[in-house]
């Protein structure tokens, strides 16, 4: 786990509610649901219309928030899908806890 990575994909407030709202997809992507479902991921365009910002802007956070196993991204076909890996983020917090 690299803190420093972590902590600086955090530290935008961007990055912060794409991480939220995949917590939650199903609430922050209604119209997916209808379509895919969440097995694999939100679909990295709904995460573009949903936080209007330009396709290049998003591809970074994403790849910076990937760089920082924040999150999982899953190819289908030619489109890519992200997900939260609960697994890090859980460690994160727990390191947090106990060494600050």
């Amino acid at each position: 786990m690299d803190i420093i990575e972590i902590s600086k994909a955090l530290s935008n407030q961007t990055r912060l509610n794409i991480l939220e709202w995949l917590k939650k997809p199903e609430d922050n992507f209604p119209y997916q649901l209808l379509a895919d479902g969440f097995q694999i991921g939100v679909c990295v365009g709904n995460i573009q219309e949903k936080a209007a910002l330009s396709q290049s802007t998003i591809s970074t956070y994403l790849s910076q928030m990937e760089k920082a196993n924040l999150i999982i991204s899953t190819r289908k076909g030619k489109w890519t899908y992200y997900k939260r890996d609960e697994k890090m983020i859980e460690a994160y917090i727990d390191f947090l806890k106990i060494e600050l």
